[in-house]
């Protein structure tokens, strides 16, 4: 019954939505739309954003083969390759206005990550060389450009010079290292390894992975501290309950493509132990709050966190059968999100946030540069391809 509900939801609903917002005089998508469903066609369009759309088109199309999807993917491929991409100094900028031209020039670690992740799949999907061949080229932008001794570098100027992490920085502090573009650089090298076969990706994924364990993952409190300071010291106590589920099962899917021993074992018990402590301590019953900082919950209903938590329960079930709980979480994350999060409006497709009712917020955009396809559409296509059904 879910599976058969979020199918129609993907081809009927979000599919179509993302259709309509392409810019065939511009290039690209269209990068703001209001509450009140106005599309601002002259908006900035955010290089994430159009990464994001590139990603879910291909996937989409690699899933239900509808050629029209190829083309959505192809339009949001020329559109990255001609314009978001800096040819002088290399990298993806931040974003570019409507017509394509540079806006923020800003080299972004995390943005250049999905870059890749985005180029890798539509490389699965069109066998276009020249994408994996830029996938390659980012990849070794981010190698020898965003790193330094002690891993990946968060902001730098467009000539690559070390800026303050405005963008992914949060909550009050000013981060030098962050969880959440480790976990992305991950996701977007798995992908291209996935791809490729690449050895120096491979050992660069092993390096994140040690990362991961050292730093990142906090066994005292079985969770991820979220910021750092330069030497992977947390700098607040923040504990993100949706990049947890979400690390869950991206974790998973990392060690999985690699396949390996040594690092199956290793994860392992972060995965399992990142699961339960999130369904212990964040899931209501129905839905997921946002966050816990300083010990104050966040019980705002964030999109993505809720399309993450199917996924994250979905697999934490397929790694350990015993847990039949996760998939009723599973089932009542999906009806919460069917009843609550999904825009009935017509033209629309989910709302950013609810409250912990389901009542949602009356001035959050429909989309805006992180408001995308990437979680939600890449929630139907994991529990399409799964085959876990309730």
């Amino acid at each position: 019954m879910m599976i058969s509900e979020i199918k129609k939801h993907l081809t009927e609903c979000i599919i179509p939505f993302w259709k309509s917002l392409r810019d065939d005089e511009f290039g690209g998508y269209y990068g703001y739309v209001d509450h009140e469903l106005n599309t601002n066609k002259k908006a900035e369009k955010g290089c994430i954003l159009n990464s994001r759309i590139l990603w879910f088109f291909s996937n989409a199309y690699m899933l239900l083969k509808d050629e029209s999807l190829l083309d959505e993917a192809g339009h949001a491929f020329a559109f990255l390759k001609d314009h978001c991409i800096d040819d002088e100094f290399g990298g993806v900028f931040w974003s570019v206005n409507y017509d394509g031209s540079v806006s923020v020039p800003t080299k972004y670690t995390y943005n250049q990550a999905f870059a890749i992740y985005a180029l890798s799949s539509y490389y699965d999907a069109s066998k276009d060389e020249k994408a994996l061949t830029l996938a390659r080229e980012i990849f070794g932008v981010i190698e020898n450009r965003c790193t330094d001794d002690g891993g990946y570098l968060e902001a730098q100027s467009r000539e690559f010079e070390l800026i303050t992490n405005e963008e992914l920085s949060e909550n009050g502090v000013i981060a030098d290292r962050t969880m959440n573009t480790l976990l992305h650089v991950m996701e977007a090298y798995t992908e291209l390894y996935r791809v490729s076969g690449l050895t120096d990706v491979k050992y660069r994924l092993h390096f994140i992975l040690d990362t991961i364990c050292r730093y990142i993952y906090n066994p005292a409190k079985h969770r991820q501290e979220v910021f750092f300071n330069n030497e992977y010291e947390p700098i607040i106590d923040l504990h993100s309950y949706g990049h947890d589920i979400e690390t869950a099962w991206l974790l998973d899917r990392t060690v999985e493509i690699l396949n390996e021993d040594e690092f199956i074992k290793k994860i392992a018990p972060i995965t399992k132990d990142l699961t339960e402590n999130i369904f212990k301590v964040a899931f209501d019953g129905r839905s997921l709050a946002n966050e816990c900082a300083n010990g104050i919950v966040d019980e705002t209903r964030i999109w993505w966190v809720q399309a993450e938590t199917v996924v994250g329960f979905i697999n934490g079930y397929q790694k350990d059968p015993d847990k039949k709980e996760y998939l009723r979480a599973a089932k009542s994350e999906w009806e919460f999100i069917r009843d609550h999060v999904i825009d009935k409006r017509n033209g629309s497709e989910w709302f950013r946030e609810v409250d912990a009712a389901g009542t949602p917020f009356d001035q959050s955009p429909i989309v805006e540069p992180w408001k995308c396809p990437y979680h939600n559409g890449r929630m139907c296509i994991e529990v399409i391809k799964r085959g876990i059904d309730l």
